[in-house]
């Protein structure tokens, strides 16, 4: 099998476009289109599906996937053998945004010092995240799911854990001293997928949604907190002061989730994908909240265990 008709299989699933891929491949775009129709006739299957953004069929998953091993290790034996400078290899990654805002920072520091690898992040729910690694679209992800894709490691990272909070004066506003007003103060949720709210307010039995406010990123979902626009649930570690100076609030006290984080990657015997794999690890061991914690004292909304739930972003 060709190796540049591979790398022109990922240039168009990345890209989108042939059009794309011819400039990143620095060819024409009826040069690409050729170099995917003769990977097809090889195949004796469709691979791409021809529509804005080009999308990778089944059979195109499957060589996807393989066209990225090959790639990092072509890179890898290139250094090995000392051909010239190291080229850089690209290392796509699925990690979810609560995430990527806090514990997963040292990551991208250590990350910064790597000449010979570009990280591809890509920004997920985790509890959907383990679909970009089925698709051939990552190599690792961050993950809720504990069920190893097939042909993927898995190990557990720590525990995340959530608290409802709310700026000072919307809780002065709905209820104050004698506990929140939960069925008509605002709250906030990250998108369609984000739950945890929900989950509280039925625990409340709340059964008719207050006015929700929809703010799909980590930083402004806090930001909007911080502003008053309703509560939420917000990562223990993305909070510093606040509620110790009193601007932000803590609805209840024996209160939290904690969500567990997996790392999948794939089973690649690559320097690359090793080293990355032991920066998540080492990242979340310093920050994450370990399992014996969640059985020991995690409780949910509803004050039962936490274990196996998924969390938003």
């Amino acid at each position: 099998m060709n190796f540049e008709h591979l790398r022109a299989l990922t240039a168009v699933i990345d890209e989108g476009t042939f059009e794309a891929a011819a400039d990143l491949l620095r060819l024409t775009p009826s040069a690409v289109s050729q170099r995917i129709k003769a990977l097809e006739a090889s195949t004796g299957q469709v691979l791409v599906r021809r529509r804005v953004p080009c999308t990778a069929t089944d059979a195109g998953v499957v060589l996807l996937r393989m066209a990225r091993q090959v790639q990092v290790l072509e890179a890898e034996a290139s250094a090995a053998l000392g051909n010239g400078v190291a080229s850089r290899a690209q290392l796509p990654v699925a990690v979810n945004a609560d995430s990527l805002a806090t514990w997963f920072v040292p990551v991208l520091h250590e990350a910064a010092g790597w000449q010979d690898t570009t990280l591809d992040l890509h920004v997920e729910d985790q509890g959907y995240s383990s679909q970009l690694l089925r698709q051939g679209d990552v190599m690792g992800a961050v993950t809720s799911d504990p069920v190893p894709v097939n042909g993927c490691r898995v190990e557990l990272l720590g525990h995340m854990r959530y608290i409802p909070v709310a700026a000072a004066g919307l809780h002065r506003q709905f209820g104050g001293a004698g506990g929140a007003d939960w069925a008509d103060m605002p709250v906030l949720k990250f998108n369609a997928k984000d739950n945890l709210q929900r989950q509280l307010l039925a625990a409340k039995g709340v059964e008719q949604s207050p006015p929700t406010h929809t703010v799909p990123s980590s930083e402004g979902f806090l930001a909007a907190i911080k502003a008053g626009l309703g509560w939420g649930m917000v990562p223990e570690l993305q909070l510093g002061n606040e509620l110790s100076e009193g601007s932000l609030v803590l609805l209840q006290e024996d209160v939290h989730e904690d969500v567990p984080l997996y790392w999948q990657s794939w089973t690649l015997d690559s320097a690359r994908l090793h080293r990355i794999t032991r920066t998540i690890r080492d990242a979340g061991r310093h920050r994450l909240l370990p399992a014996a914690a969640e059985r020991r004292t995690g409780k949910g909304p509803s004050g039962s265990s936490t274990a196996g739930r998924t969390r938003r972003r």
